[in-house]
């Protein structure tokens, strides 16, 4: 088969395809996407034989705002004997590159729920028999493609391989943090998977270090601050409403009553500005350039809320105005945005000042 299969959010499959449609053709790789409404996943099935590796080897999955997950696929099987179904996937091997890992996953849906428990039973017999075939190394090792197996129904999967240096190191393409209980809200949860996402944790010391400043921006009641707390940093919060009295108590929060695209730092040693503000994403982003331009901080973390269409349109228009904006000022920055697990209708982006 020539097949990309791309995990994601259940409801989001039309922006992940026609995202991977533009990404694609900008590598010259040509094809289309197979959608289904609410399947959690899309197939881009590519014209020229070979093309699915190319892709593979060359589009970085961190580039894609929608897709938890890029694999390469090899064969799909359907209508599974529920008394062997390692027999059909250990057929393949010949097909298959030598691999380090397996992950036999489910898509992340209700229906997807239903079959995780089967899953993770199978994936120990399945791992064993592809050992013993040769298919699967005798050892993890990370350095070596991994192996996909993705359950869509009882007896019908997608057999096929990611590669290590461009996949993402989570079962099915999901992060998942459990949730603080002194946290004052759920959408702490965002910010804390927004820096596992896009701050290499070897860089964790440096640049998310003890010490810092911070801006948060619609701080209210602290979700996004109580991360920067646990941190021990030092954060201006920006609200109009209250802030959690624990956030308050640990003496690191000053707060603001104010407008957040009014609101200017009394000091101009701001590391990390963070924002989750309901606000229009246009009028969002062009703040958080505004900030870096005028050097108010050097890291931006934040949200972009999703229109009810053309959601992948507007964010990529949001963030390229976004890019030029910068461009033009002569700032030299790196940019990435992604539909995390921990988001709903809207993404998350950071931004960095590199000059």
């Amino acid at each position: 088969m020539n097949q990309i299969l791309l995990y994601c959010r259940q409801g989001f499959e039309k922006e992940c395809a026609g995202e991977i449609q533009d990404k694609a053709t900008a590598v010259e790789v040509y094809g289309f996407p197979r959608v289904i409404k609410n399947a959690g996943y899309v197939l881009f099935e590519c014209y020229q034989q070979g093309d699915a590796e190319k892709l593979l080897q060359t589009l970085p999955l961190k580039s894609l705002i929608f897709a938890r997950q890029m694999v390469a696929v090899i064969e799909q099987l359907s209508d599974l004997d529920p008394g062997d179904r390692i027999s059909p996937i250990l057929a393949l091997g010949g097909e298959l590159p030598k691999c380090g890992d397996l992950r036999v996953e489910t898509p992340d849906t209700n229906e997807g729920k239903d079959l995780l428990k089967f899953c993770r039973k199978f994936t120990v017999p399945l791992r064993q028999a592809l050992r013993k075939r040769g298919v699967l190394l005798a050892k993890e090792n990370p350095k070596q493609p991994v192996l996909h197996v993705y359950f869509t129904a009882p007896g019908c999967c997608y057999v096929g391989y990611s590669l290590s240096n461009n996949n993402s190191p989570h079962y099915m393409g999901i992060h998942r943090l459990k949730f603080p209980s002194e946290a004052p809200s759920r959408s702490t949860l965002k910010l804390e998977e927004a820096f596992h996402a896009f701050i290499p944790r070897d860089e964790w010391d440096e640049r998310i270090a003890p010490g810092m400043r911070a801006v948060d921006l619609g701080a209210c009641p602290g979700g996004w601050t109580y991360q920067l707390v646990k941190r021990s940093m030092f954060v201006h919060a920006v609200d109009n409403g209250a802030m959690a009295e624990s956030l308050m108590e640990t003496g690191q929060v000053k707060y603001h009553a104010a407008d957040g695209f009014k609101f200017e730092p009394p000091r101009k040693n701001i590391t990390w500005l963070v924002c989750d503000m309901i606000e229009k994403p246009y009028r969002v982003a062009q703040l958080m350039g505004e900030w870096i331009i005028e050097r108010w901080a050097v890291e931006a973390m934040f949200n972009l809320k999703l229109p009810m269409n053309r959601r992948y349109e507007q964010v990529k228009e949001d963030i390229d105005n976004l890019k030029k904006f910068l461009i033009e000022n002569g700032v030299k920055f790196e940019i990435q945005a992604k539909h995390l697990y921990h988001d709903r209708e809207e993404v998350t982006v950071h931004l960095r000042r590199l000059n």
